[in-house]
């Protein structure tokens, strides 16, 4: 990913962010959490976030089938679930 996302909420699930290559911000409202290869940050069910990489950033984000990864704010960045497999 590259530049900001949207602020958005999972009221039923946390999310798992996981950086494999470059430097993720994520944005919460009481102060910003950067991680960097190799770490992980999960961000707690209801708390309201937004990712920003201000370089190409490559990650894994873990969340259950099904979750919609624009929360609760939709729009046109919301995207089907892919499934591996």
């Amino acid at each position: 990913m590259k530049g900001e996302f949207i602020w958005h909420t999972h009221e039923d699930t946390d999310e798992l962010f996981l950086v494999i290559s470059g430097r993720l911000t994520i944005q919460l409202r009481d102060g910003d959490v950067v991680v960097e290869p190799g770490e992980l940050f999960v961000v707690p069910r209801g708390v309201e976030h937004c990712p920003l990489a201000e370089e190409e950033t490559a990650i894994l984000s873990f969340e259950p089938a099904g979750t919609i990864n624009t929360g609760d704010a939709g729009g046109p960045m919301t995207k089907a679930a892919e499934l591996l497999g």
